[in-house]
């Protein structure tokens, strides 16, 4: 991420972040998703509720733990989920038919909302298309999920966690970039 930050941290995306959520946020975390037709997945309806951090230490409120890619992760309190946000920058035209991902709007006020739970008589999802080039924010409460590719087109996005928690010592971000 260090060397493409300037890019995608650019004035008019500092000017959007500190508009929407203020000031004194850093990148938490970044992967890069790529959905071609030969390695197509669905993706689950689901909630991101673990952050990624350098070790794993017995702090009251966080549990419980996993590791990801060799990395630990754990579910903090939920005021740090409720806080952080997550850019999606697409790097292709994304649609329903490549696995544009599919939210329920509204679900991140819910808290942790598990997907068992799901009215889907009172509640509705709407896809997010959006064209090369496009950003999708998102809050990681968002109950979101993604279909398998149809239409033989690639699917790649930069997902980017940003945070402005100070943990708990002896507890640290995996990764921590100021923009």
């Amino acid at each position: 991420m260090t060397g493409v930050h300037p890019y995608v941290f650019n004035d008019r995306l500092r000017a959007l972040i500190d508009h929407l959520f203020g000031k004194g946020y850093f990148v938490v975390k970044s992967i890069y998703f790529d959905k071609p037709p030969q390695s197509n997945w669905f993706v689950a309806w689901h909630q991101d509720l673990t952050i990624s951090v350098g070790e794993k230490a017995d702090v009251p409120g966080f549990g419980p733990w996993t590791v990801k890619q060799e990395q630990y992760a754990v579910q903090p309190p939920l005021e740090i989920l409720q806080q952080n946000f997550t850019l999606r920058i697409h790097l292709d035209d994304t649609n329903s038919d490549n696995g544009a991902l599919r939210v329920v709007p509204g679900s991140h006020a819910k808290g942790v909302y598990r997907p068992e739970t799901i009215d889907w008589a009172v509640e509705r999802e709407y896809s997010c298309e959006l064209r090369r080039g496009g950003v999708m924010i998102m809050r990681p409460l968002l109950l979101h999920a993604s279909n398998r590719t149809v239409n033989e087109a690639r699917r790649r996005v930069i997902h980017i966690e940003c945070s402005k928690a100070t943990l708990p010592s002896p507890l640290h971000w995996s990764e921590k970039l100021v923009y």
